[in-house]
């Protein structure tokens, strides 16, 4: 397991599941990264280096505290490039995408809270100890991404390395105007599981501007975790 969240949302807007997760993630140079990130946001580096995921799970059950979850528009598999960033030394998640099957909540979360969702194909499912992963992104541009993930054994104690790629308490995003929100989110601490990357065939990750991954992977995987998020706010740059 990895570590709790320091800070829980005391008054959660919005609740969900995340479900059979793999963490796919490679190393970046730290100046190839931040070139991509707006002012205001510095990436977060460990060990040198950058990192940038390629995260594919199942959302479930999204819906506002004590209400049912949302049918149909409620559940459906993302993939989303991401990497870590700080703000005035709050830690948080950018998103350089989020594609998903549903083209409603892809085109409202674009254009009202400005995440940089797509809508296409999109599936995420297990199989026996294997878990397979595509999307076919249709808008606002085209992209793919087929990632087979092999499940290994429970980690009973997590490294660095790989408490830094998951215990992420909130996200960035751009505001509405100009400037930075900020969401903080909470939920258990991630179970997380080895795992090792069978097959990959993408270019997802290069339609974020970014280089072609280089390297080995580093790869785990998570049954998941029920999280709530909080008010997004807006945050002030440094002068």
């Amino acid at each position: 397991m990895n570590e709790s969240c320091p800070n829980p949302v005391r008054r959660a807007v919005m609740v969900q599941q995340w479900r059979d997760l793999a963490y796919i993630h490679w190393r970046y140079d730290p100046a190839t990264v931040q070139a991509l990130l707006p002012p205001g946001l510095e990436v977060d580096i460990f060990d040198g280096s950058a990192w940038v995921g390629l995260i594919p799970f199942s959302m479930r059950g999204i819906t506002v505290p004590h209400m049912p979850a949302v049918p149909y528009f409620g559940s459906f598999p993302e993939i989303n490039v991401r990497t870590y960033v700080r703000h005035n030394g709050i830690p948080g998640v950018w998103f350089f995408s989020l594609d998903i099957n549903r083209l409603i909540p892809a085109v409202v979360a674009r254009t009202t809270y400005l995440l940089p969702y797509c809508w296409g194909r999109a599936s995420n499912r297990i199989e026996a100890d294997v878990l397979r992963s595509s999307v076919d992104r249709r808008w606002p541009s085209r992209a793919h991404s087929t990632t087979t993930v092999e499940i290994g054994q429970a980690i009973a104690k997590s490294d660095e390395l790989s408490v830094f790629l998951s215990a992420r308490w909130g996200l960035y995003s751009r505001g509405l105007f100009g400037g930075l929100m900020y969401a903080p989110v909470d939920h258990e601490p991630w179970p997380l599981h080895t795992a090792r990357l069978r097959e990959i065939d993408q270019n997802i990750v290069e339609s974020a501007g970014l280089p072609a991954p280089s390297g080995d992977a580093h790869v785990m995987f998570s049954p998941g975790v029920s999280v709530r998020i909080g008010r997004p706010r807006r945050v002030k740059r440094r002068a």
